[in-house]
């Protein structure tokens, strides 16, 4: 396993981290705990140190998890949650102001119900779960995150930014006031290398990769005719006519990587191959999904000649809608 510094923390973190959305419980089904913890210790054992939850998931289910391993990992392993809005809607709406999403007093309640979750004495990264570019200059995130640093219960502090518009980081990036943020970058949508991943490596921001795999459209198992359980997120995710033009556009992927091209593998060495990423957070609830997505760090970026074919496959389009 390869590691990069987390932006100007001192953190040295996988480039295969462990995203922990799924082992949640509530919005992906078809999972066990049990199956979920020894998913979670084999990635400590093949060198992931980097793990990101939230109290969303599942209601505090999956930090509740996550601690219970990394208590028992025997190692410095980093955990990085996330502050749920408020008024639970994601992404954040336009002129919605702060009071009604992070209010102060909440930000640091729920920082505080997470490290009860985690059982922990710090959180090493706590994100805003949305954002909204026009609370940079409010108080009331500012003040907690200062505080709760300030108070130990935190080391660093970001920003989880909104579906397809890693723009909206731009503004707050500059203020100097974030040590990362955490944005939607993979094949399809490639928005976050034009504008954020240089002032990133400019400001010396962290950056997380999340979604690398589209929720599982560039994993290649998806056809117009896949069935979810109901209740499932990948169930509305994939909705409607989605399954079948995620299949052509993987369909034409595959064409142009040629024979022999693993497409998962693909898709997540994609991610790391860019320099401003720090680390690609895939969900993982499996062993074997582990142990595959564990290995690519060693194999390193992708070739310019991959790169450059890869660049013609962005697609624009918003599945969270």
């Amino acid at each position: 396993m390869n590691y990069r510094k987390l932006g100007r923390t001192n953190f040295q973190v996988s480039e295969i981290g462990y995203g922990a959305w799924g082992i949640g419980g509530i919005q992906w089904l078809g999972g066990t705990d049990d199956e979920s913890l020894t998913a979670l210790r084999r990635a400590i054992e093949l060198g992931v140190n980097f793990i990101d939850t939230a109290l969303a998931y599942g209601d505090g289910h999956s930090e509740q998890l996550v601690g219970q391993v990394v208590r028992g990992a025997g190692r410095n392993i980093y955990v990085a949650t996330k502050v749920p809005p408020k008024n639970q809607l994601w992404p954040a709406r336009a002129g919605v102001g702060i009071e009604a999403v992070f209010p102060y007093d909440y930000i640091v309640r729920s920082a505080e119900e997470s490290l009860r979750n985690l059982k922990l004495d710090a959180i090493d990264l706590l994100q805003l779960h949305v954002w909204n570019p026009e609370w940079i200059d409010r108080d009331e995130w500012r003040r907690a995150f200062e505080d709760l640093k300030r108070d130990g219960k935190i080391r660093a502090v970001g920003l989880s930014l909104s579906d397809h518009d890693p723009d909206s980081g731009l503004g707050v990036i500059r203020t100097g006031l974030i040590d990362a943020v955490q944005v939607i970058y993979n094949i399809f949508d490639q928005g976050a290398a034009r504008d954020l991943f240089p002032l990133a490596i400019k400001e010396n921001i962290g950056v997380l990769a999340r979604v690398p795999l589209d929720e599982g459209g560039l994993t290649g198992k998806i056809g117009a005719n896949t069935k979810f359980p109901p209740g499932d997120f990948r169930d509305s995710y994939f909705s409607g006519d989605r399954k079948r033009q995620v299949a052509e556009h993987v369909a034409a992927l595959r064409r142009d990587l040629g024979d022999g091209a693993d497409l998962p593998e693909t898709a997540l060495r994609f991610c790391f191959s860019h320099p401003a990423v720090s680390s690609v957070i895939p969900g993982m609830r499996t062993v074997r999904h582990v142990e595959a997505n564990a290995a690519l760090s060693a194999q390193g970026p992708l070739p310019e000649e991959t790169l450059a074919v890869l660049k013609r496959h962005a697609w624009d389009r918003n599945f969270y809608d």
